[in-house]
């Protein structure tokens, strides 16, 4: 079904987007802090005719119910497994994902090497301590809640045009849509619960990037990271942290892009994804 929709998952309930004929390899799309799978629309036009194109709210944000446990990595990485149960795709996932979604790949390849066919970090978390001072005013303590909790149309429109290098995509209809998400009763708790979990006033914690890529070390897979060198949230010189850290993925740098490559240059970034997962698919075909 090729348009948004619920599902229940443990009871939870659980928005989705799946399009693609079911027999072709499958895509997972996760999207970052505080976004929901909107971020991923215009790529199902564009995937979906070579491959199974599954993306979710990841729990507690846009309309999915949260997880009763505190918000981490671990526990959304729990929750897309569990996605994928309920849809019933138990193939290796070719793993897509943006910002805090990349972080969520890596930590779902941790929990769950036998589920991960390859990963493509797009702008992710984990690879530095810069971050915008947005959202590290979510991290502080008391202040982050208050900010998470009372989301306003300026607030809406600034983090918007925060995410893109041409301001002009921060649309009325956007911001409308991001509201909408803050009416929604797990949203800002979720946000500040992973805010504060993740980074401090300061910036993004070291310790748990640490350890999440030395884990991921012990998983490796085909790996493609690719950044916008416009990125205004996480600077694009983590891009040149990554691949020293994940020194057998490929890199692609945007130019004239911000945080998320997939809004800003959808033919492109579907072109790269299309032709990276393809070239796996072909390999294990001639290995088969």
């Amino acid at each position: 079904m090729n348009v948004p929709h619920w599902i229940e998952v443990d009871g939870r309930r659980t928005r989705v987007r799946v399009a693609g004929d079911p027999d072709r390899p499958p895509i997972l799309l996760l999207h970052g802090i505080g976004r929901s799978l909107e971020d991923w629309a215009s790529q199902f036009r564009l995937l979906a005719a070579s491959h199974r194109v599954i993306a979710l709210d990841i729990p507690g944000f846009g309309f999915s119910a949260r997880l009763r446990e505190p918000s981490s990595l671990e526990v959304f990485a729990h929750g897309v497994a569990r996605t994928l149960d309920a849809l019933g795709e138990n193939r290796p996932v070719h793993l897509v994902g943006n910002s805090l979604g990349g972080a969520v790949a890596m930590r779902l390849l941790v929990a769950a090497p036998e589920r991960v066919a390859s990963l493509t970090l797009v702008d992710s978390a984990g690879f530095g301590s810069e971050v915008t001072p947005l959202l590290r005013l979510l991290a502080v303590p008391g202040l982050g809640r208050l900010v998470a909790a009372h989301t306003t149309r300026a607030g809406a429109r600034m983090l918007e045009r925060t995410i893109y290098a041409d301001p002009a995509l921060a649309t009325e209809a956007r911001i409308e849509h991001a509201l909408a998400i803050a009416e929604q009763p797990d949203p800002g708790s979720v946000t500040y619960e992973i805010a504060r979990a993740l980074a401090t006033w300061r910036g993004v914690r070291s310790r748990w990037r640490s350890e999440l890529l030395a884990a991921v070390a012990g998983h490796p897979r085909p790996t493609l990271l690719m950044w916008g060198d416009r990125d205004r949230v996480l600077p694009s010189h983590q891009l040149c942290a990554a691949s020293h850290l994940i020194p057998h993925a490929r890199t692609h740098l945007f130019a004239g892009i911000g945080h998320a490559p997939q809004m800003e240059c959808p033919n492109e970034f579907a072109e790269l994804v299309t032709e990276f997962v393809g070239s796996l698919t072909e390999a294990g075909t001639q290995r088969g």
